[in-house]
């Protein structure tokens, strides 16, 4: 008998010991993806873009979570290009994400759309800013950027500002720079004092544009509008440097990377202009100022350019829908469009429209000094 009772006794203990890992198990983690260009042209982008989203995220689990939970990011190279893309989407869906930062560059991000809204993830863009992506009435698409219509306004206006009339405009045929570049053009065309001269496009990832540059030069512009990225942006204005023809460059947001200084050289990139959302270091928001800080101590550097930070902003837009909401995109998202408003981001006040667009502007006016630094003007 006495062994019968030990024996029992042992057998519950046994149970109790076994059902302990389970009462006693932490809250399964939450996925949360990022989209980036880790590799390719843009890897600069992509690899700022993820340093941003794992460091928000240690700091987050430090705190305890989102309710509890950890969060596990989840990070997929699609190098930058669209044919990379979709298969970088199907594999972040198959890691189980709720939900996706990214991706850099509208025509990578339109490469995915489709796959994320198939499966009902939520995607919120960051360096993605064609009009047509939220234009399509994907219920699970946003975007922490603005739109290509808002910066061709800005860019028109600044350049009028500066007192430039005849305008040279260049886009490389993606969705992002002839989007920009029409809706600059189209502005340009309403506006009886501006006057057109040139329009074209390059091929991006050529190393020689002076033909198209010689071309440009005969038109006799008061300055080139640029409206690729800044790997072309560099090599023209380099190349222009090259032919000592001083004509002014403006660009927009996608030459916002400290590359761009790098590859054209100090003297080249000097007197360059470009309008972009503000960068970190120069961000007002008390968490953008907390942020470069925690930023510069753990990797000795500030991020390159403003859509990393965009990167950041949406993943606190994520992690935000998921406390008040849970982990479900389609309930996340309809919270985005109807109660999340103004909430302060690294960027300034964040809300979203209907079709997913923020709401707000948040342009800014830059031009590159001759030590190659970004001066807002």
């Amino acid at each position: 008998m006495k062994k019968l009772g030990f024996l029992l006794t042992l057998v519950a203990a046994l149970g109790l010991l076994i059902g302990l890992p389970v009462k006693a198990q932490a809250q399964e983690s939450i996925k949360i993806g990022v989209m980036a260009p880790r590799t390719g042209d843009w890897a600069s982008e992509g690899q700022d873009m993820i340093k941003v989203v794992e460091l928000l995220a240690e700091q987050l689990n430090a705190a305890g979570g989102i309710n509890g939970a950890k969060v596990e990011v989840v990070v997929e190279d699609d190098q930058g290009m669209p044919r990379t893309a979709s298969l970088a989407a199907k594999k972040l869906i198959t890691a189980g994400v709720v939900a996706v930062v990214g991706t850099y560059g509208s025509s990578i991000t339109e490469a995915s759309q489709a796959d994320y809204d198939e499966a009902k993830v939520l995607q919120v863009a960051t360096g993605s800013t064609s009009v047509r992506l939220t234009e399509k009435g994907l219920k699970l698409f946003f975007r922490t950027c603005p739109r290509d219509d808002e910066q061709g306004r800005v860019l028109a206006e600044n350049i009028k500002k500066l007192g430039f009339r005849k305008v040279a405009i260049v886009h490389d045929n993606t969705s992002y720079s002839k989007g920009l570049a029409d809706e600059t053009r189209a502005l340009f065309q309403q506006d009886q004092e501006m006057t057109e001269v040139f329009y074209d496009s390059i091929t991006p990832g050529d190393q020689d544009y002076s033909a198209t540059l010689t071309k440009i030069k005969a038109a006799s512009p008061d300055v080139i509008v640029f409206t690729g990225y800044y790997p072309e942006a560099a090599m023209i204005l380099r190349q222009k440097h090259d032919m000592d023809w001083n004509v002014a460059m403006i660009g927009g947001d996608a030459t916002n990377n400290l590359d761009l200084v790098v590859i054209a050289g100090n003297q080249a990139a000097s007197g360059y202009y470009f309008v972009s959302p503000p960068a970190l270091k120069e961000m007002t928001t008390d968490s953008a100022k907390k942020f470069s800080v925690d930023y510069e101590t753990k990797y000795k550097s500030q991020p390159s350019s403003v859509w990393a930070v965009l990167a950041g902003d949406a993943f606190s837009v994520i992690v935000e829908s998921i406390k008040a909401v849970g982990a479900d995109s389609e309930k996340m998202a309809q919270w985005l469009k109807t109660d999340f408003k103004n909430y302060e981001g690294f960027s300034g006040p964040i809300s979203f429209n209907q079709i997913g667009d923020r709401v707000g502007e948040v342009y800014r006016l830059y031009t590159v000094n001759s030590e190659g630094q970004y001066i807002i003007q």
